[in-house]
This record gives C-alpha cells, structure tokens and sequence, in this order.
C-alpha cells in the first residue's frame, strides 16, 4: 500500500520541489486485466488508436496510460488543490518517482500507438485479421 503523500513543506523542499514538468501530473495510469485473447487485443487497439492514449506491461500488469495534465496543477509545479484533492493523491509517495528514474525503464512492453501494437499483434496470433 503506498504511503500517504509528504506535507506541502516536505514536499517542496523534497522530490516535489525539483521536478521542472511535474511529471506525475501529466498522465493518469489505469490497471486493466491482462489481455489474452484476439478480442482483448482488439479491443486494446481500440484503445489506442485514441489521441495518445498508450498500453504497457510491468511487474504489475498490464496498463492504459492517458496523456494529460492534471487541471489543478500550478504554473510552480504545486497542487492548486492539495488540502482537499483526492483520495490517490494524497496515497501517492514519492520515495521513487520519475524523477529518480523514467517508469519506462521498466516496462516488459510497451505499445506508444495503433501500429506498434498492431505489429506485435500480428507476431503473437498466427491468424490477425
């Protein structure tokens, strides 16, 4: 379970306060069952084919990740809303964030658009449509 966030102070003079583009407040991440079929496949193509939106797998599954940044985030880098923002915010920790290392690093795979995941579609299914 992830530690509650640090307090504005610790924050800033923290992680928080060094970080130029504020890089968690830019995507929004969601855990989505692992596909396995020809329709869950297709269905991820459907996916992102959207304006961005990508699909990766880690250690902890498999993901959506959706492009865009957070409407209460300051010009600075702080929360517009910090004392009342929602529940996953205030869960997230920063003991090891994309300032310490891109989450990329870690994906097993990793599909930025409709063509990359199409390929690999096509190498994973001996009949693709």
């Amino acid at each position: 379970m992830p530690r509650p966030s640090p307090e504005p102070a610790r924050a800033v003079e923290g992680k928080c306060a060094r970080c130029a583009g504020s890089t968690c407040c830019t995507y929004a991440t969601q855990k989505i069952p692992a596909p396995r079929s020809k329709a869950d496949f297709d269905h991820l193509l459907w996916q992102v084919a959207h304006g961005g939106v990508e699909v990766f797998q880690d250690d902890d599954g498999w993901h959506l990740l959706i492009p865009g940044r957070c409407e209460h985030l300051r010009p600075g880098g702080g929360c517009g809303i910090y004392a009342t923002r929602p529940q996953v915010c205030r869960d997230y920790a920063n003991d090891w964030c994309e300032l310490d290392e891109p989450a990329a690093r870690h994906f097993r795979r990793h599909f930025r658009d409709y063509a990359a995941l199409l390929a690999y579609c096509r190498t994973r299914f001996r009949r693709w449509p």
